[in-house]
């Protein structure tokens, strides 16, 4: 059977190169709001990260996704993130699927 290509995607706070699956997407829409895009499939620009809550940690004290997406984001979503990257590393490890 043949293998199937895996598609990766780079994180954009340590610069490594992952597979899709373990990472979230963030997207920026035409209005200039920011979200979490689990489904990875919202229109707008897209920027990744892992799902490692030290890594969300620094990316809300280095403001990355401002820098990247060009827009004042509030603290709220930093914590918004880092919620959602610790409950999915949580589901991760208590299912231990990758």
């Amino acid at each position: 059977m043949k293998q199937r290509k895996i598609p990766m995607r780079k994180d954009i706070v340590t610069g490594e190169m992952a597979p899709k699956k373990q990472l979230v997407r963030v997207v920026r829409n035409q209005d200039q709001e920011v979200s979490v895009d689990p489904t990875g499939k919202k229109s707008g620009r897209g920027a990744y990260i892992s799902l490692d809550v030290d890594i969300a940690k620094r990316a809300k004290k280095e403001r990355t996704f401002d820098h990247v997406f060009g827009v004042k984001i509030e603290d709220t979503f930093y914590d918004d993130l880092i919620a959602y990257v610790d409950h999915q590393q949580a589901r991760r490890e208590l299912f231990n699927n990758d």
